[in-house]
């Protein structure tokens, strides 16, 4: 089964200069529960983005167009298709970004893991419209404040139909 796991701001901003654009400890918190033990799919732009890597207690599998690139700790994939062919039916894989790996992988995916965050950020990395006649929400939070007052975030949970 492929998962998708991303956090989206109301404008569908995910990143600016491979960046994320917030710091949100439970959204940090509930993708490290839902990804631990399972394999993580990403480019190799949101590996670099990340400040420590590979990330433990995961299979780290990173799509790359470079042939002679390896990153210790990380298996290397060449397209989307052998990516996906690492994704076992009965178990869960995650896609976690960036903005192009979401895009080729949304067809393929069974379920959607969303922090929609309730403000517009500047950005230069988007996350694709959720089409609600293919997606199905099954799940939704409550309402969370940051602590800053900056702004209010949910989380969210699809299933393709």
């Amino acid at each position: 089964m492929i998962s998708i796991i991303v956090a989206i701001a109301k404008n569908h901003a995910i990143g600016k200069d491979n960046q994320l654009l917030w710091h949100i400890s439970e959204d940090l918190k509930r993708f490290k529960r839902l990804t631990s033990g399972h394999k993580i799919i990403m480019g190799r732009n949101t590996l670099l983005s990340l400040p420590k890597w590979p990330l433990p207690k995961r299979t780290n599998i990173v799509i790359t167009d470079k042939p002679d690139e390896s990153f210790e700790g990380c298996e290397m994939v060449f397209s989307i298709e052998e990516a996906a062919n690492k994704c076992g039916k009965d178990e869960e894989s995650f896609i976690i970004g960036g903005a192009s790996i979401y895009d080729q992988f949304m067809p393929l995916a069974d379920k959607l893991y969303i922090t929609r965050v309730d403000k517009d950020f500047e950005a230069d990395t988007f996350f694709p419209e959720i089409d609600t006649n293919e997606w199905n929400l099954v799940e939704k939070s409550g309402s969370f404040a940051m602590v800053d007052g900056s702004f209010n975030y949910t989380f969210e949970t699809y299933e393709k139909r």
